[in-house]
This record gives structure tokens, C-alpha cells and sequence, in this order.
């Protein structure tokens, strides 16, 4: 016995027997996916296209894209998805480099978001990688160059290889502040606990928070667990980063960090300065000194004739690539 069957598909009305249906019932789950892939193409045309870079300084990656190119309207949520090491491209965050007003006395201007999608105000590794960037991509010509962030306009001394490239960059970080009622209550007199656990610490801000704990092994200090409860203490009204360092040679800090936004990371400037600071001022280290951290070494130097913090370390690019956003 034969059965006519009809299945309707897109206005179309095709006639099937027993012995076909099956294979036009196939038929159509192919075309149902041909035409899902086709939607989602034209989805992805309605995004924006950008070029970015991602690049590292000692260790600690941000994705960089250049805004006089690109749009990058949710910059927020842009951060958290990109950043994502398994489903992104994988970085601590974001930054993005533009052009100042006319009314800004500097070169370029950065933001930068970090991987939970919060706007920093500053930070050491990403201005020496914007310095490589602007310069060896032919953005500028300049050596000495100014730059813009929520922290005020930092000034980057390039220091060019035999082949014209960037080698190195030293930063001015401009003054440190041992006290900031907007950023640390001191109520504590700078003992806080985190996890059964009482820290004593100095806190320094480099235009962000930090926290610097100093401690006679630094290898066994749980990083993670004490630094993700400390973060979030109440005498930081904004978060704050912890480092937590050791003194391992005259003038030499073995330093870990965990950063207010995106945990762990390889390297942190301003953090590096921070420790630096922290270890002059309780006299554990002279005003210059080597900042060992997970991802390499950087150099701090905390001028006494002015009060400025001056941070040097390499920069170095990683790959480039395209992305919908």
C-alpha cells in the first residue's frame, strides 16, 4: 500500500511516499541548516570587524586595538568576552589607544578595561606596550612620547636596538601617594585578615590602589585565596591590588600580584612600583631596585629629587589578528 504525505517547507509542497520519506525528510533538515548558517553570516556583517594586537610586558598580555581605526562601542562587555583564555582571544584585558582632544597636552590617550570588564585608571605594562606599539608601527616618529590615562598624561622614554625598534621603555609613573582617603581607610593602621589570617602591609597608590605585604616565603603564600579576599577588604572603597613580596638580595624583591579585576597575572606596573615604594619607605630596599615577578624583571627607580617613580621593562608583540565585536 502507497501513502501520499505531503511536508510543507518554505511555501514549497513536496509530495512524498513511504519509501521516501526519510530522504526528504533529510532534505530538509539540510536546507534548515544551510539557512541557519546564512542568518548567522548575516549576523556577524552587522558587527564590526576589528584589528587588534595583542602584545605583553613581562609577562602580563592585553589585547590592543587602535581606536582612530576601529569602534569599539561596549567596551566593557568587549573586555570580558575577548579576554576569556577559552573562549576568546585570551589576555588580562583590553586597552585601547586614541588620539587626545586638542586641549590634551599629549600624544596619545589609553584605556584600558580589565578581563572582569572594570575600567582602570593606569597601568606600567600597557604604556610601555602602547610606546613599542605607536612607534614601531610608524604611528610616530618620536622617542619621547605622551601619554594620556585616567591617572594623568605619562611620559615614555623609548629605548631603540640597532634595527630603529623598540627594546625597552621607561615610564614616568609621576608621584606616589601613601595616603588616599578615596581609595584606603586606614582605620587599621594597615593590619587587615583575610581567611584566619592577620596581614600587616603598606599601601601605596600609583593612581590605583595598591597593597603591598611583605613575608619571609612568598613561595607558599596562597596568592589566590588571600589576595581574592583582601581585594575586596572594606578599607578599599574602590577594590584594591595586593602584592605580596620578599626581599631576596640587596635591592632584589621576588614580587606576586593579584590584580583587582582580573586575579593572578604574570606582571604588574604600577604594582611593581608600588613595591618598590613600599620597600624604600620601610627601609628594606634603597630607591632603586629590581622587581622579580612571575612573567620577568622590571626596574624601578623612585627619584628623590622630584618624587617621581620612573618603571623600565620590555614590551614585545605577540600576534595580530581580526575579530567580530
Amino acid at each position: 500500500m502507497r501513502v501520499n504525505r505531503n511536508f510543507v517547507m518554505d511555501d514549497a509542497i513536496i509530495l512524498c511516499d513511504n519509501d521516501s520519506i526519510i530522504s526528504q525528510f533529510v532534505l530538509f533538515l539540510q536546507l534548515d541548516v544551510i539557512k541557519r548558517y546564512e542568518k548567522n553570516i548575516k549576523a556577524d556583517k552587522m558587527k564590526n570587524l576589528v584589528r587588534f594586537t595583542k602584545m605583553h610586558g613581562a609577562g602580563n598580555d592585553y589585547i590592543y586595538v587602535d581606536t582612530s581605526l576601529y569602534d569599539v562601542p561596549e567596551p566593557e562587555k568587549t573586555a570580558v568576552t575577548l579576554s576569556d583564555r577559552h573562549t576568546g582571544i585570551g589576555a588580562d584585558g583590553l586597552v585601547l589607544i586614541g588620539r587626545p582632544s586638542d586641549t590634551t597636552d599629549a600624544d596619545f590617550t589609553m584605556r584600558i578595561f580589565n578581563a572582569d570588564g572594570s575600567e582602570a585608571m593606569m597601568c606600567g605594562n600597557a604604556s610601555r606596550c602602547i610606546g613599542k606599539y605607536v612607534h614601531d608601527k610608524n604611528l610616530t616618529q618620536k622617542t619621547t612620547i605622551r601619554l594620556a590615562t585616567l591617572s594623568g598624561v605619562k611620559t615614555l622614554r623609548l629605548h631603540l636596538g640597532a634595527d630603529g625598534l623598540t627594546e625597552s621603555v621607561t615610564v614616568d609613573m609621576l608621584e606616589p601617594a601613601l595616603t588616599c582617603p578615596g581609595q584606603y581607610d586606614d582605620a587599621s593602621c594597615g593590619r587587615l585578615s583575610a581567611a584566619f589570617r592577620t596581614f600587616s602591609g603598606t599601601f601605596v597608590s600609583m593612581g590605583n590602589p595598591h597593597f603591598v605585604i611583605f613575608t619571609d616565603d612568598i613561595l607558599h603564600t596562597d596568592v589566590a585565596r588571600y589576595g581574592s579576599i583582601l581585594e575586596h577588604d572594606a578599607a578599599f572603597p574602590q577594590r584594591c591590588n595586593i602584592e605580596f613580596a620578599q626581599i631576596t638580595d640587596k635591592d632584589k624583591i621576588r614580587t606576586r600580584v593579584w590584580e583587582r579585576g582580573s586575579g593572578i597575572t604574570m606582571a604588574c606596573g604600577t604594582g611593581a612600583c608600588a613595591t618598590a615604594v613600599a620597600a624604600a619607605f620601610t627601609c628594606r630596599a634603597g630607591r632603586r631596585s629590581t622587581i622579580v615577578m612571575d612573567g620577568g624583571e622590571l626596574d624601578v627607580f623612585w627619584d628623590e629629587a622630584d618624587n617621581h617613580v620612573w618603571l623600565t621593562g620590555g614590551a614585545e608583540f605577540v600576534f595580530e589578528g581580526e575579530v567580530f565585536i
